[in-house]
């Protein structure tokens, strides 16, 4: 038994009766016997590198789970083996791109003491969440900057895939991400407008995430479209190179980091203000890193655009996460735009991020279930959604098309 947690994450819980606690984090070891049989004493000088060990119980037998942060040796395995008390052992490798347990200790843990850190060092945003994702993986730093690159490189290719055009049946919206440039051509909208490239830049990663292509759940794969849409689409209006994308990408990541500390990203808990706003949040810190602009600017303007954001609901049409998703994205992008412009110019904040990320957690508990990702409440149950999840249902195609 698993449970999502949000932002393409999951936990298994129980495997065949017995309670685990698993999230593909860690090197495991499963191991089984009968509760009344001797178990092996010696564990914590087979495994020395352990970082815990636990067991749990279900009828009369008994379940070791050991975890580690480096791959299990063979030669602790016929140790393991040469007991003879096992019935079955079971080694479960790691999925996440950063194995747990590497970590060492940073110079700041708070939202308050992290600013005072940077300003005391003379940090921007970017380099604070550089050193966060270094101290947290135990990796270099130039491996930590080539995982981040592999990571935008892929929303990149979302965007371009999004913008060439996708099919995919069972979904609700064909492809509109062209629609802007159409109506830019033919001058029914704004001409020369940044908004014009965020809103198709996030249609695009919305379309390739809906058409099952690859994406980067960022934070989640509901407000995927967000953080990459926007910052493309400033990244091109200002010039910037490459390698300051990148280092903006670390101010978002950070900004995450603190997120997922307090409420995490799942709408299933808290609504849509954990998937738009958290995005909004994370790309306005980010575009402030594109302008140049301060570590304290760069976390006002993620305090003002999840202010934006707090009590959003979740309620996707047909159990697609497309519509009111897409919109929601596209208003989190902008969001993130004129929160950044706004820090940069001067604007006050007045509430501290943490705080407003405290805030986020305390207004999910005063939201009804209904509009928490479950198709029971807000849009979803109106008659129109109603008779586009039965089409579907019925016939797999989509019920709309675009002339």
């Amino acid at each position: 038994m698993a449970a999502s947690l949000g932002g393409g994450s999951v936990e298994i819980r129980e495997i065949d009766g017995f309670e685990v606690k698993l999230c593909g984090d860690f090197y495991e070891l499963l191991l089984f016997n009968n509760k009344s049989d001797p178990f092996p004493e010696n564990l914590e000088l087979i495994f020395p590198l352990y970082k815990s060990i636990s067991e749990s119980f279900h009828n009369d037998k008994r379940l070791v789970n050991i975890k580690l942060s480096q791959e299990v040796s063979e030669k602790a395995i016929n140790q393991l083996k040469n007991t003879n008390v096992l019935e079955k052992l079971i080694i479960v490798n790691p999925v996440l791109p950063v194995i747990s347990g590497n970590e060492t200790a940073l110079p700041f843990s708070t939202v308050a003491s992290l600013l005072e850190y940077a300003e005391k060092e003379d940090l921007d945003l970017a380099a604070i969440g550089l050193m966060y994702e270094v101290y947290q993986s135990g990796l270099p730093e130039a491996e930590v900057i080539e995982k981040m690159e592999h990571l935008v490189n892929i929303i990149e290719n979302s965007i371009k895939t999004g913008l060439a055009g996708t099919v995919y049946d069972d979904r609700i919206l064909p492809q509109q991400s062209h629609l802007i440039d159409k109506a830019h051509k033919r001058g029914k909208i704004l001409q020369n407008s940044i908004i014009n490239k965020i809103i198709a830049n996030v249609s695009a990663i919305m379309e390739s995430k809906s058409a099952m292509e690859v994406v980067v759940a960022n934070p989640t794969a509901g407000s995927c479209g967000t953080v990459g849409g926007v910052m493309r689409a400033v990244a091109d209006d200002i010039g910037a190179t490459y390698e300051e994308l990148i280092q903006a990408y670390f101010a978002t990541g950070v900004i995450g980091a603190y997120f997922a500390m307090g409420p995490g990203f799942s709408a299933e808990e808290h609504g849509c203000q954990v998937e738009c706003g958290a995005s909004a949040g994370m790309a306005a810190a980010g575009i402030v890193q594109l302008f140049g602009g301060t570590a304290r600017q760069a976390v006002d303007a993620a305090s003002m655009a999840i202010q934006n954001m707090i009590g959003l609901v979740c309620d996707p049409i047909a159990d697609r996460v497309e519509a009111p998703c897409l919109g929601k994205n596209v208003s989190a992008a902008v969001n993130a735009l004129s929160s950044a412009t706004m820090s940069c110019a001067g604007y006050n904040a007045l509430i501290p991020l943490n705080e407003v990320i405290e805030t986020v957690s305390s207004v999910s508990s005063q939201m009804p279930t209904c509009v928490k990702c479950t198709g029971k409440g807000g849009l979803a149950i109106t008659k129109t959604a109603c008779m586009i999840k039965e089409q579907l249902a019925s016939n797999k195609k989509s019920p709309v098309h675009n002339s």
